[in-house]
């Protein structure tokens, strides 16, 4: 069986991939209709549907490629994002690179995780993963516990409506390295 894709069918890839990315940023992923993106990209609702169930399914395509590199910074980059760092430098670096991605393609995180929805997605399993690994390095009590609690301020419904309220980003970026810092001190007494 051949598996790749035919020239015709990348091309409508591309085009509805284009025409939501434009059209989610411009309007807000919730105030988007699949009509509106099948309109824009110039392709019929069958097409669009073959690809694409829903909107959420289009915004997670859109931001699988910004994921992706991040993932590969946590992994292979240099520290304190990347191995070799302690685990609160470590979490203080990944709460900053977190906060930049919301705030550049965070109408396509909220396209993608809404509500419960957020907690299937493979990009939270693997912020899941690596937080629990630093959790447990760090000697946390409870790890299974905390992880969901230390990912929490990343919500991306929490930032937009942080930035709403005219939270600036180097202001997350800092209370996030206080929290980052306090939550995986070294000793528990510095928790106090």
């Amino acid at each position: 069986m051949n598996t790749r894709e035919r020239a015709d069918a990348a091309r409508n890839r591309a085009k509805v991939l284009h025409a939501a990315e434009a059209l989610f940023a411009e309007r807000g992923a919730e105030n988007v209709t699949m009509d509106d993106i099948a309109k824009a990209a110039g392709v019929g609702r069958g097409t669009l549907y073959r690809r694409y169930p829903d909107r959420a399914a289009i915004a997670v395509a859109l931001l699988d490629e910004h994921e992706r590199k991040l993932q590969e910074q946590l992994l292979r980059g240099e520290p304190p994002l990347g191995p070799g760092a302690p685990p609160a430098e470590r979490l203080a670096a990944f709460y900053a690179a977190m906060l930049d991605l919301l705030a550049a393609h965070g109408h396509l995180v909220l396209g993608s995780e809404i509500g419960h929805q957020r907690f299937g997605t493979g990009a939270y399993g693997f912020w899941r993963a690596h937080v629990h690994a630093l959790l447990t390095e760090a000697g946390q009590r409870d790890p299974d516990g905390m992880v969901d609690v230390v990912l929490a301020p990343l919500a991306p419904e929490l930032f937009r409506y942080q930035r709403e309220r005219g939270v600036d980003l180097d202001r997350l970026k800092r209370n996030l390295r206080e929290l980052a810092l306090r939550t995986l001190a070294a000793d528990p007494a510095d928790h106090a």
